[in-house]
């Protein structure tokens, strides 16, 4: 039997046990697996990896290990690049992402802040892989064996529980909260909402509403209608609490993971 060591540093100690936490791992094997497979059956998704040393040379998911082999294992510093499997990586300047069924929520609010997040609650694993894959988005989700797809070639793994501490988590990650546009997007469907003169949509407005509003938008693709009624201050109360914690969280240390799935 082969057996190689491997270190994994940082956040990525998340997926690991806790007694593995922080401790140099022997794993024994057969053959020459990859080094991305070996990995992904420690528990790290691909998706979370940014380096890979072997001997003290960077490898990629190809590497076969080989009996004997030091491998270190390091986090993306950034998670809009993606996993050194052989490509460049890159920034991309418009951060995309998908969700899986179970971030409803957190959708609703990243859409609310007008960032493009696609979502279905009823889409299949192969689906939101496909979708990922082509589409290049970020595929958020709680279920770290989704990551581990070879078809998906970004992903995080939301770790907090509250929908209020994802959004601050996913802002703070992926460095968003500077390039936000609240109130652009459907929060049902995420398309872009256009403004629409309020004659054209009178037959469909409440009395008081019709009396005390003017300025109105819509959804091109599902046909909500949006204005500034009693319910936009609460939101704007929510936007700025949520920002003052994605600052805070800057001029602090990183929020232990028990403190993100307690709600504040």
């Amino acid at each position: 039997m082969n057996q190689a060591t491997f270190s994994f540093s940082a956040e990525l100690n998340d997926f690991l046990p806790a007694w593995q936490r922080g401790k140099v791992i022997h794993c024994e094997f057969q053959g020459n697996p990859s080094v991305k497979h070996l990995i992904e059956s420690l528990g790290v998704p691909h998706t979370e990896v940014g380096c890979i040393l072997v001997n003290g040379v960077e490898r990629d998911f190809s590497y076969w290990v080989q009996d004997g082999d030091c491998i270190e294992v390091y986090p993306l510093e950034n998670s809009g690049r993606e996993a050194p499997d052989g490509n460049p990586s890159e920034r991309h300047s418009a951060v995309r992402f998908i969700l899986d069924n179970h971030l409803g929520r957190l959708a609703t609010y990243l859409r609310m802040l007008g960032i493009d997040a696609l979502y279905r609650n009823d889409y299949q694993d192969e689906e939101l892989a496909r979708l990922a894959e082509a589409e290049q988005r970020i595929l958020l989700t709680r279920d770290r064996r989704l990551l581990m797809r070879s078809r998906v070639r970004r992903g995080y793994w939301v770790r907090a529980k509250v929908p209020r501490q994802q959004l601050i988590e996913i802002l703070q990650r992926f460095d968003l909260a500077g390039s936000i546009g609240p109130f652009q997007r459907c929060i049902r469907c995420n398309a872009l909402l256009q403004p629409i003169a309020k004659e054209k949509i009178l037959d469909r407005l409440e009395p008081l509403t019709k009396k005390y509003y003017n300025e109105f938008h819509i959804c091109p693709r599902c046909h909500q209608i949006y204005w500034k009624g009693s319910h936009y201050e609460r939101m704007q109360d929510f936007i700025r609490q949520v920002l003052a914690h994605v600052q805070d969280g800057k001029n602090h240390e990183s929020v232990r993971l028990d403190e993100m799935n307690e709600e504040t």
